[in-house]
C-alpha cells in the first residue's frame, strides 16, 4: 500500500496497485481454484476476480474520480471521467492455474505511468512515461528470511524452485538484444491469418539461425524486453494500445528505449495490427523482414 502522508504520484499508485494485485496471486498459489468460463476456451478464476478488487481498493482510495477498466470487471467509475486506468490483475491465468510462475499483473493509466508486477520475483517493473526502472524485492522480501518463490519460509523447507535473491532496491532498464532470445505469443485468435501468422516465425530458418524462440503465454516478457532479458517479443492482433493485457508492457518498452510498433511496421495505435517490440533498431528489423516476408520456411 501507499504509506507516503503526501499525495502519491500516478507512478506510485500504479506500483502500489500492481502490488497489491500480485500479493493476493501469490498467497493464492497452489491452492485449488473455481473458474469462470469466458468461451472458446478462456477462462478466469477467482483469483483474477480477487486480485482485480485489491488493485481497485488501492486506486479507488487514493484516486476516486478515475475509471477504472478491469479485465474481469469491465469499466467502472463516472462514465465522464478524464482518467483510466487499465487493469490486467492476472496476466497468464492458464500458465497459473496450472502451476507456473510465469503471470504478470498489469495497471497502466491510459496514456501515464504504468506498472508490471511479477507476483513470484518480488519485482516491480515502472514508468513514469519517460524513464523506465525496476524495482527489486518491491514487496517487502530481503527482510531477513528465505523466499521460495513467493513463500517465505520459516523453517528452511520449502518445496519449488528458489528465487534468484537480489538485495533490495532498483535499476533503470536496459534493453539489448544479446541473449537473442525472442517470445512469440501463440495464443488465439489470429486475425492476421493467412497474411502473418507468428507460429510460421518459429519454423522459418532464417529466425532459428538468429533468434532463440520462447513461448511464454504472458505479458511479463514485454518487461523482460525492456530489461534485457528477451530481445524481442511478437503477438498478432488489432489495436493493443488500450488493451489491459498489452498497455502496461507497451509504456514500459517505450519508456526504456525499445522499438515498439505493429507487425505490419506502423504505429501501434487504432490504425495498427498486432505488436513487434525490439531491444533494438536492428533487431527490429530482422523480424520485419522475416514477418514481411510471410514468416514461411518455404
Amino acid at each position: 500500500m501507499i504509506d507516503s502522508p503526501a499525495s502519491p504520484t500516478d507512478t506510485e499508485v500504479a506500483a502500489a496497485a500492481a502490488l497489491a494485485g500480485a500479493e493476493i496471486v501469490r498467497a493464492r498459489y497452489g491452492r485449488r481454484h473455481s473458474r469462470i468460463d469466458k468461451g472458446a476456451g478462456d477462462f478466469a478464476t477467482d483469483v483474477d476476480v480477487a486480485a482485480e478488487e485489491a488493485i481497485l481498493d488501492v486506486i479507488r482510495a487514493v484516486r476516486p474520480g478515475d475509471a477504472v477498466h478491469g479485465e474481469e470487471g469491465g469499466r467502472r467509475g463516472a462514465i465522464d471521467a478524464v482518467r483510466e486506468w487499465l487493469v490486467d490483475p492476472l496476466c497468464g491465468t492458464l500458465n497459473y492455474a496450472t502451476g507456473s510462475h510465469l503471470v504478470a499483473v498489469n495497471v497502466a493509466l491510459r496514456n501515464g505511468p504504468a506498472a508490471v508486477a511479477d507476483p513470484f520475483s518480488g519485482e516491480v517493473f515502472l514508468t513514469d512515461g519517460e524513464t523506465a526502472w525496476v524495482q527489486y524485492d518491491a514487496d517487502g522480501y530481503g527482510q531477513g528470511q528465505t523466499d521460495v518463490r513467493g513463500r517465505r519460509v520459516a523453517d528452511g523447507h520449502a518445496s519449488g524452485p528458489v528465487a534468484r535473491r537480489r538485495p533490495v532496491g532498483e535499476e533503470q532498464l536496459a534493453p539489448t538484444a544479446d541473449t537473442r532470445l525472442v517470445d512469440v505469443n501463440l495464443d488465439p485468435p489470429f486475425p492476421g491469418a493467412p497474411a502473418f501468422r507468428a507460429v510460421d516465425l518459429l519454423a522459418h530458418p532464417g529466425f532459428v539461425e538468429r533468434f532463440r524462440p520462447r513461448v511464454v503465454s504472458t505479458t511479463l516478457a514485454l518487461a523482460w524486453v525492456a530489461a534485457g532479458r528477451r530481445a524481442a517479443y511478437v503477438t498478432d492482433g488489432g489495436d493493443l494500445s488500450g488493451s489491459v493485457h498489452f498497455a502496461a508492457g507497451i509504456t514500459l518498452c517505450r519508456a526504456a528505449g525499445c522499438v515498439v510498433t505493429g507487425v505490419d511496421g506502423g504505429p501501434v495505435g487504432p490504425e495498427g495490427r498486432g505488436l513487434v517490440v525490439a531491444a533494438d533498431a536492428e533487431t527490429h528489423g530482422l523480424l520485419m523482414s522475416l514477418i514481411r516476408g510471410g514468416g514461411r520456411s518455404a
